[in-house]
């Protein structure tokens, strides 16, 4: 079974408005309202997968029931939290004449340690009949700053392998925590190491210094696909993962659908450069519907072989 952590759950809706502006009145095209957060995503984006996983969290208020109606309309099984204060609501405007994209995040409710202690509890209890946890995405307002740490080192107690994808202080502490794998996108990965990516040097020096904070095997993606430095020991090996662009209809949760085959290639003892090339897959071919974590099976089997997967020069220093 696989574990899904999504603490500051959200109702995400995503419309697409041509030719976008501020200010400015508009008639969307599409639209679609989905239950979000990225561990939702990858939950959901699993699901489709065909592979078990039940997706848990902190859900509360209207908008905390409407999402759980959502995946349990999608059969994604749940054991969410109930909280006292109402789950988020997002908003993502897609313009399909330029492809940008304009995202509204809400904070997120404020909850008590008490509900988080029943959360954990709950958790905990779960991942006895896991083998995989993934811990993604922000922490609501009350939660404490190193909650991910607790729950990495928890998770490991129970010899359950832990994915990590958040930013901020969370990655900070939880990275401190040695999780299994961390799995941030470019701009995460460098709050988290402290400097910018200019080129593949930097890329490199990143993946290295999350690996010296903590990581065993650390993932960066990007627009292309991903560069990984994974394995342990003299099986360590450092990956660059591409694909050519396909034309997106959205790209909002193509990192949480690239965690999500991942996961489920690992899920299934795939080895790290198969793990690799099907998370880019799925990444790409999410690209082509509106809403996160939503993916087709058959077209990312038929995007598989067009994944290049290169193996690259371990950075001096790393072991």
């Amino acid at each position: 079974m696989i574990l899904t952590v999504t603490l500051n759950a959200a109702v995400d809706r995503t419309i697409a408005v041509p030719n976008f502006r501020l200010g400015q009145r508009h008639r969307a095209v599409e639209a679609r309202t989905v239950a979000g957060g990225k561990g939702v995503n990858v939950a959901r984006a699993l699901r489709l997968l065909g592979r078990p996983v039940i997706a848990t969290g902190l859900a509360g208020g209207a908008t905390g029931t409407r999402l759980l109606d959502q995946l349990r309309q999608e059969s994604v099984m749940t054991a969410f939290t109930r909280i006292a204060g109402e789950s988020r609501t997002n908003l993502a405007v897609i313009d399909p004449t330029s492809g940008e994209q304009t995202e509204i995040n809400e904070r997120g409710p404020e909850v008590s340690a008490e509900e988080v202690e029943l959360f954990v509890e709950r958790l905990l209890y779960l991942a006895k009949g896991a083998s995989i946890c993934l811990l993604a995405g922000s922490v609501p307002p009350g939660a404490s700053e190193d909650l991910y740490a607790r729950l990495i080192a928890e998770l490991r107690g129970l010899g359950v392998l832990t994915v990590l994808d958040t930013d901020g202080e969370q990655m900070r502490a939880g990275l401190r925590a040695e999780p299994a794998v961390v799995a941030p996108n470019v701009p995460e990965a460098e709050e988290a190491v402290g400097h910018e990516f200019n080129d593949s040097d930097d890329l490199a020096l990143g993946l290295t210094g999350l690996l010296e904070m903590g990581a065993g095997e650390a993932i960066v993606t990007t627009a292309e696909g991903c560069v990984a430095i994974v394995g342990e020991g003299a099986e360590r090996r450092r990956f660059e993962a591409t694909i050519e662009a396909l034309e997106p209809v959205a790209t909002v949760g193509s990192g949480d659908s690239f965690l999500a085959g991942y996961t489920a290639a690992r899920y299934e003892g795939a080895t790290p450069r198969e793990c690799l090339a099907f998370g880019v897959a799925c990444g790409a071919e999410s690209t082509q519907h509106l809403g996160a974590g939503t993916l087709d099976r058959r077209e990312v089997d038929r995007l598989l072989p067009r994944v290049d997967v290169r193996e690259l020069e371990i950075p001096a220093g790393v072991h």
